[in-house]
């Protein structure tokens, strides 16, 4: 009974000493949580590649709302989060944010794709943003949905894949 006891209280002490690691660690990896997203950015380029969509550039409605005249962005964007939308576009202050998305290109740059719609035409801006602004209006979801897409698209990225869902179930718990 005393060797079971020892050995219980060995591993009472070894999840002390990992609780007093955990704070510092996740300090960590949230002081460098822009690097990390961009470090996902570039490991995501070819999935998007693969799975991202062609995104509305500019389209018609017609008097049932039907869209026609479409004209879509030449390149793949995969989609990470959605945002109350700005009250007006940065390229023309006079029209309306209807939606507003962020988006990760094909060439691993993050974008807020921001729709506008005057009821007969609806159009977008494709609005670049830096890694922190990213992290600022979209918070950690945006993180997460990338995790997601690299996780369930990346062939062959085990220990990447593994390293990752490490991190993100250790510094956001709530994400599981």
């Amino acid at each position: 009974m005393d060797e079971i006891e020892a050995g219980f209280q060995k591993i009472l002490q070894k999840i002390e000493d990992l609780k007093g690691k955990e704070a510092p660690l996740a300090e960590k990896i949230r002081k460098n949580d822009v690097a990390l997203l961009e470090r996902m950015a570039q490991s995501a380029i070819p999935v998007i590649q693969s799975i991202g969509l062609v995104m509305l550039q500019k389209g018609k409605l017609d008097t049932k709302g039907e869209m026609y005249d479409a004209n879509y962005y030449p390149k793949k964007m995969i989609l990470l989060g959605k945002s109350d939308p700005s009250p007006y576009r940065p390229d023309d202050v006079s029209k309306k944010v209807t939606d507003q998305y962020c988006v990760l290109s094909e060439e691993g740059k993050f974008f807020e794709l921001m729709y506008s719609s005057d009821g007969f035409i609806t159009d977008s801006y494709l609005n670049p943003l830096d890694t922190g602004a990213v992290l600022e209006t979209y918070g950690y979801d945006a993180m997460y949905m990338l995790y997601q897409a690299l996780h369930d698209y990346l062939k062959g990225e085990e220990v990447l894949v593994g390293a990752l869902e490490k991190i993100i179930s250790y510094v956001f718990p709530e994400k599981k």
